[in-house]
């Protein structure tokens, strides 16, 4: 079956179900994905684009993806930046960032130069997804094994950032960071004391504190 016409059947299958909730649309996610184990990246890939250009359920483009090893290893820069493209909520940002620019990064695909990039960019989405890739280097329960000074260099870009979604993000890099060097966030927070939001501050030290965002 060709790319296009598999995705319309992903999304009829998806669409299906009793309840649109994760758990069961993962289940089919899993299903297809041991389906296509044997298929090129270029298929994967493909496939994720057809998904993506009807409107709906991006994030199980992604994790075909991501679950499928030839495709996830043949991305780079510049296919992420077409997979990323329409990111625009809360919701396609972190699963793009989580699931494909995150792991990509931590495992080498792409370079600094792109989450930069990204942190550099008029578009909040495209700043919240540089933040959020961070998770991915720090994150251990996700093969995450601590990069401070990367992590903290893109943060640092950020550290002025009043819009909301980059708040929220900038909060969460720091706090998954606390786990690996915690008198590194101690001090981010003492350099950039009278820029940072008062969100992240009062968040990342109950984490320092307590151990808890919010206890």
């Amino acid at each position: 079956m060709k790319p296009k016409k598999l995705a319309k059947e992903i999304i009829k299958t998806l669409e299906s179900l009793p309840e649109m909730k994760t758990a069961p649309m993962r289940r089919v996610r899993r299903a297809y994905s041991k389906q296509l184990r044997l298929e090129s990246a270029e298929f994967i890939l493909t496939l994720a684009h057809s998904i993506i250009g009807e409107g709906k359920h991006r994030w199980i483009a992604y994790e075909l993806i991501r679950n499928h090893p030839a495709a996830f290893r043949s991305l780079d820069n510049e296919r992420l930046k077409v997979l990323g493209e329409g990111i625009n909520s809360w919701s396609r940002v972190d699963s793009f960032a989580r699931t494909l620019s995150g792991p990509a990064w931590r495992d080498g695909l792409i370079t600094i130069d792109i989450i930069r990039e990204w942190a550099r960019s008029p578009d909040r989405w495209w700043r919240r997804a540089a933040l959020v890739s961070t998770v991915a280097l720090n994150m251990r329960s996700h093969g995450g094994k601590g990069d401070v000074s990367t992590t903290l260099a893109i943060c640092e870009m950020l550290a002025d950032d009043g819009d909301d979604m980059v708040v929220k993000a900038l909060s969460w890099a720091l706090r998954e960071l606390v786990v690996h060097d915690h008198r590194a966030v101690r001090n981010f927070l003492a350099k950039y004391n009278q820029v940072l939001a008062s969100r992240i501050k009062r968040e990342v030290t109950n984490k320092l504190e307590t151990g808890l965002k919010n206890p």
